[in-house]
């Protein structure tokens, strides 16, 4: 690659072209990144301020969350283990700025004090973490009509919610659908304002990354490519940078059912740890994978609508897309709109996951959903590359 000037036109190609930030990094496994959060500045001046402007807080109050929000993060894991077969699920609750673990009543007081004494606060629900699961899970068998938008387990609600676009809630096949789910187990109905949809767009110039009339975005890289949404190629599908030029091939891809993808890089590309600030705030270093918690704060960059924040809602929900449905997916309130697919989804310095779909739209607001990376760093056998 000949051109390396950063202007708003090429700057989607930081994750490729960036060699100032190649030298002196060390690869992070999926399994270390999620185990490890590093104790390195929790985020870029950039993040901070795209929290305050989508968020509605002051620097103290956005750097306080992080900072909460890690503390929760590391916390998490240890009090699911703690907490054992009682484990009720866990969330982030940032009016406290700490962690919430849900516990069942058969819970032993040894396991609440452990719990509290770590810091965390603990709640006494009906239904454990195993058995919301097996509700979503048979759902998931279900045969969803379009009219019903997603599902997923709500650890504060101790249920599985299913999400239903409101204008379908007294169509028939809905009505079926959500009897059968509430034979499955203790089941929310919630409404939402419509149904969801993938994020790819058609071709325009000066966007990062091109495979055959479709607009994507990078996701993260990984050593020797970058990951993405599955729905935006193929495997074998030639991937084309914001210049035109080749930069290599969908090497792994899955779409319905999952939605992630793997691209090869060379032809004088390469990658570096980054993800894109587009000229709004400053590009923010990659550090690991840990993963946030639900009420945790996470932002979004894409090449459509650029650096945008919010806040995790759910995890593992099942996303009925026209395609079919996607399963394990993260449902955050950062809006997004057509190109922004598989863009990155980064909670401080942690990679979160790919953009895949959402509805609204960054003018009125609404909800998108990522895929983890750890999953698809395990999926693929690839190393996150790592500042």
């Amino acid at each position: 690659m000949r051109r390396t000037r950063l202007t708003h036109a090429c700057v989607a190609a930081l994750l490729l072209l960036g060699s100032w930030t190649a030298a002196g990094t060390l690869p992070a496994s999926a399994q270390d990144a999620a185990d490890s959060p590093t104790s390195s500045p929790v985020a870029s001046a950039g993040l901070v301020e795209a929290m305050q402007r989508d968020l509605g807080l002051t620097r103290t109050e956005a750097e306080e969350r992080l900072a909460d929000e890690r503390r929760a993060t590391e916390l998490a894991p240890k009090a699911r283990r703690t907490a054992g077969s009682a484990y009720g699920g866990d969330w982030f609750d940032a009016r406290t700025g700490r962690l919430t673990v849900a516990v069942t009543e058969d819970a032993g007081e040894a396991t609440v004090r452990r719990l509290r004494s770590s810091g965390v606060t603990v709640r006494t629900v009906e239904h454990s973490a195993r058995t919301l699961d097996a509700t979503r899970a048979r759902i998931d068998r279900l045969d969803a009509p379009a009219g019903v938008s997603s599902w997923s387990v709500d650890p504060a609600a101790n249920a599985v919610v299913v999400n239903v676009v409101k204008n379908k809630r007294s169509d028939n096949d809905v009505r079926r659908f959500l009897a059968a789910a509430r034979e499955a187990g203790p089941v929310t109905v919630r409404t939402v304002p419509a149904a969801a949809r993938t994020l790819a767009a058609g071709t325009v110039g000066g966007d990062p990354y091109y495979t055959g009339n479709v607009r994507c975005s990078i996701g993260f890289s990984v050593h020797g490519g970058f990951v993405t949404a599955g729905h935006c190629g193929g495997a074998g599908a030639a991937v084309r940078g914001w210049d035109g030029s080749y930069i290599g091939d969908f090497q792994g891809s899955s779409f319905p059912d999952n939605d992630y993808a793997w691209v090869n890089v060379g032809s004088g590309w390469w990658t570096v740890p980054v993800v894109l600030g587009w000229g709004t705030v400053p590009d923010q270093l990659v550090r690991g994978s840990a993963e946030a918690p639900v009420g945790a704060s996470i932002c979004r960059s894409g090449s459509t609508t650029h650096w945008h924040c919010g806040t995790v809602l759910a995890k593992n929900e099942t996303v009925n897309y026209a395609q079919g449905a996607v399963h394990q997916m993260t449902k955050t309130s950062v809006c997004a709109e057509p190109g922004d697919s598989g863009g990155s989804f980064i909670s401080g310095d942690q990679a979160q996951g790919v953009t895949s779909g959402g509805w609204g739209n960054c003018s009125g607001g609404g909800e998108t959903w990522f895929q983890p990376v750890n999953e698809i760093l395990g999926r693929y056998g690839l190393t996150l590359h790592t500042a």
